[in-house]
């Protein structure tokens, strides 16, 4: 498939924001006192890198006047939903950070931070829904689809809430962050490889001879049968040499998984912020590679036909 570069900003935008209001939420629903300039900025910095998701998938739209139609569908369509959950979730959001600027209405916020964990689940099923609930591409139509999803939005968040937890004086907070990013990275990275594993011994239903009805055990393609490209050509297939397939797939597991353990072990041992920060900056830019070798990844049928020219 095609990695659409705004698709891939707005998941994994969206993924860090969502375990970074999980994180603050489960602290807060567990007892743990955490300062008012960390709840604010962390609440702050969550609503603009959502908003910047939410504007990012506008560039996936080609009449973005028309997004609102999406939610026509909602009970059939995985992307209906998501376009419902989503607006709910940065609503819930926006409230939170209001009520901690102003300080008003506290008795709110315990119900606030249960109402964004349980949209921010639905959040994560509906986003990745989208892609599992599509049989024909074997790649993507499995569980370990969503698993990946939650697992690495949950890592990408927990890192940057102990690096603004330890820029903001939440060290306590920031520690135990730290401890279960690393966590949730290694867990991540296993269940991420177990479905890079699993797609490598993938033996697809759809075959050169099944697109095109001739039997031959030496059937190959040399013309995919039209003078010029389409928007089949364009959108099904990502256009990339295999051998800067393979490269990405190696920086993504090296960038999303190797480097951030490693700094988070110092950030660990050494107690310095900075390392923190690193590790998200480095991890993002990690995930961005992995999201698009998610894509790239996944052999939509039709590309029996179109691949080999496009």
């Amino acid at each position: 498939m095609h990695p659409a570069f705004s698709v891939i900003l707005f998941t994994t935008l969206a993924g860090a924001a969502q375990g970074l209001v999980v994180a603050i939420a489960v602290a807060g629903l567990a007892g743990a006192v955490l300062p008012p300039t960390f709840v604010l900025t962390s609440l702050g910095v969550a609503f603009v890198v959502l908003m910047l998701g939410l504007v990012a998938s506008t560039f996936h739209l080609g009449r973005p006047e028309r997004a609102w139609r999406a939610v026509l569908m909602w009970r059939t369509s995985w992307l209906s939903r998501e376009v419902i959950v989503l607006p709910a979730f940065i609503a819930v959001v926006a409230l939170w950070l209001l009520l901690a600027w102003t300080g008003a209405a506290q008795g709110l916020v315990p119900l606030l931070m249960i109402a964004a964990l349980v949209l921010s689940a639905l959040l994560w099923v509906c986003t990745a829904m989208i892609y599992a609930c599509l049989k024909f591409i074997q790649e993507w139509a499995h569980p370990l689809t969503l698993v990946n999803y939650v697992l690495l939005g949950l890592a990408s968040g927990l890192l940057l809430a102990a690096a603004l937890g330890s820029l903001t004086g939440a060290g306590a907070f920031a520690l135990a962050a730290a401890q279960w990013g690393l966590g949730f990275t290694v867990l991540g990275a296993i269940t991420r490889i177990a479905s890079l594993v699993r797609n490598a011994g993938i033996r697809h239903a759809s075959t050169l001879q099944s697109a095109t009805g001739i039997r031959g055990n030496n059937l190959r393609q040399t013309s995919m049968g039209m003078s010029a490209g389409a928007f089949n050509t364009r959108e099904f297939f990502h256009g990339k040499p295999l051998w800067l397939v393979k490269r990405i797939k190696h920086a993504f597991l090296v960038l999303a998984f190797v480097v951030p353990v490693l700094l988070l072990a110092l950030a660990l041992s050494t107690g310095a912020s900075a390392w923190l920060l690193l590790a998200f900056v480095v991890q993002y830019v990690g995930l961005i590679a992995e999201r698009w070798f998610f894509f790239a990844q996944a052999r939509h049928p039709q590309n029996l036909y179109y691949q080999v020219v496009s």
